[in-house]
């Protein structure tokens, strides 16, 4: 990318709010159901029927409000914003537009260098989803299905703040994280539930002055929102610098091709000629409404990061990484409050083992088959010299398959530790003599060695002798000429 000119991103993100019904109706919102089986008279904009606001979306959006320090609106209107698709049934879709109900915000991501970067939130507002199209398999036909029209949505537009690629995947990950905190959306980017509009443009550096932008739309991972802004970067800059003009338009991300293609051209806020909808009441909020919604709102990532770090002596990343789910964050601090000897212990098996075998089965925390409680109960037991931390390995996965308790493994497999000194001299005394070389090149200067034979008493030992005892026996026996 040439440095002469800067990066300028929005992003608007959409995410579909967890309650149990739709926004305007009483249909189910569960994922997976039969095509156009979750689609009543009223998301389909049947004549003479009246949509009704659900009161939990309210709730939601108030929710995100709060927790990103923005205005929650007293009042907010709902409008009609007008446009043609195949899967819009009613011809316009329900949103806000001039009095949303959260105005404003910050997220504090980190920048390309690693430093803390403020993002302001323009808005956030509430609006029904459309329904789906479907066109692969289909030779000459398109599929609709009208399960996801009404689904409630809250979209989050920023200020165009982002300047590369990397920012705005760290500002999407950043939100990510906090509607599940939240609890007001399940984040599943591979059903749709949380996506976002990228609007691109770039400048020569120092102007201040916005280029033309262009949208790119429904990106759904991580990895495509990267992938596809950088490729719509230089495609802005290529044309430019051969002296073409940026078109502002809507375009699509073709990942088998990897490029961006135009959609259509992009559309202006009066060509949906929104007006309030004549159907829904104002939405009034009262104070005593918010502050209920304050009382409820949990610890947030940042807060419980930092806390994370103070509380546990952790290290940044780790704490980061640890607060990256609340499901997660929930689970290490089960681990402590059982086993709270040593929090940075519990922590490298929660990041490391238990990460591993959840990665390998394909689990969610809340899936896995070692309970918080019991990985604490095979912690207590490192801890107390029962079992080496190599050994806690074989422990674990023995707990994994369903085996029992690290105490039933380990007394199953008879695998505590040896710590009786007189029986590590034993073994030790073995190995040295049957390693006569290996000791004179030793006490030749050859220290590395130590590391050999440390290897050959765990492996006679079967791995049970207590490795702290076994390095402080070998080099006090291997000193001695």
């Amino acid at each position: 990318m040439s440095g002469q000119w800067e990066v300028v991103i929005g992003l608007e993100i959409h995410a579909q709010l967890a309650t149990h019904s739709k926004i305007f109706s009483g249909a189910s919102t569960q994922y997976g159901a039969e095509a156009n089986t979750q689609a009543c008279l009223v998301d389909l904009g049947y004549p003479g029927v009246l949509p009704v606001l659900n009161f939990e979306a309210v709730r939601m959006a108030a929710t995100f409000g709060l927790a990103i320090g923005a205005t929650v609106a007293p009042r907010s209107v709902f409008a009609r914003k007008n446009y043609f698709y195949p899967d819009l049934p009613k011809g316009y879709q329900i949103s806000q537009f001039e009095l949303p109900i959260v105005i404003g915000g910050t997220l504090l991501i980190k920048d390309d260098d690693g430093n803390d970067k403020v993002v302001n939130v323009t808005r956030a507002h509430l609006e029904e989803d459309a329904g789906k199209s479907t066109h692969e398999g289909f030779d000459q036909y398109s599929g609709i299905d009208l399960n996801r029209a009404g689904t409630p949505l809250l979209e989050i537009v920023s200020e165009p703040e982002l300047s590369s690629a990397k920012e705005a995947v760290a500002y999407m990950r950043k939100m990510h994280t906090l509607v599940r905190y939240l609890g007001i959306s399940d984040g599943n980017m591979q059903e749709g539930s949380f996506r976002c509009d990228a609007n691109v443009s770039v400048r020569p550096r120092g102007q201040q002055e916005l280029g033309t932008r262009t949208e790119l739309k429904n990106l759904n991972s991580f990895r495509f929102i990267e992938k596809a802004i950088n490729i719509e970067v230089e495609r802005q800059i290529e044309l430019i610098e051969d002296g073409g003009k940026v078109i502002q338009e809507t375009r699509l991300y073709d990942s088998d091709k990897d490029e961006t293609r135009s959609m259509r051209s992009k559309e202006e806020a009066n060509d949906y000629r929104y007006f309030p909808d004549p159907d829904l009441l104002p939405v009034e909020i009262t104070e005593e409404f918010i502050d209920a919604v304050r009382q409820k709102l949990p610890e947030l990532p940042d807060a419980k990061q930092a806390r994370f770090i103070t509380q546990f002596e952790l290290k940044a990343a780790d704490a980061e990484i640890l607060t990256a789910s609340r499901a997660l964050a929930d689970y290490y601090e089960a681990t402590v409050a059982a086993f709270d000897a040593d929090p940075r212990l519990n922590a490298n098996w929660v990041l490391g083992d238990l990460s591993a075998a959840l990665n390998r089965d394909g689990l969610d925390i809340v899936q896995s088959k070692v309970s918080a409680e019991s990985l604490a109960g095979m912690l207590l037991r490192i801890k107390d010299n029962t079992i080496s931390g190599k050994i806690g390995k074989d422990v674990f996965e023995a707990m994994w398959a369903g085996e029992g308790s690290a105490d039933t493994v380990i007394d199953a497999k008879g695998l505590k530790q040896i710590t009786d000194t007189s029986a590590i001299e034993s073994i030790v005394d073995e190995v040295i003599a049957a390693n006569p070389e290996q000791a004179a090149d030793f006490r030749a200067g050859k220290d590395k060695l130590i590391g050999f034979f440390v290897g050959q008493v765990m492996q006679k030992s079967r791995g049970k002798a207590n490795p702290g005892q076994v390095n402080q026996i070998l080099k006090q026996k291997l000193s001695q000429d």
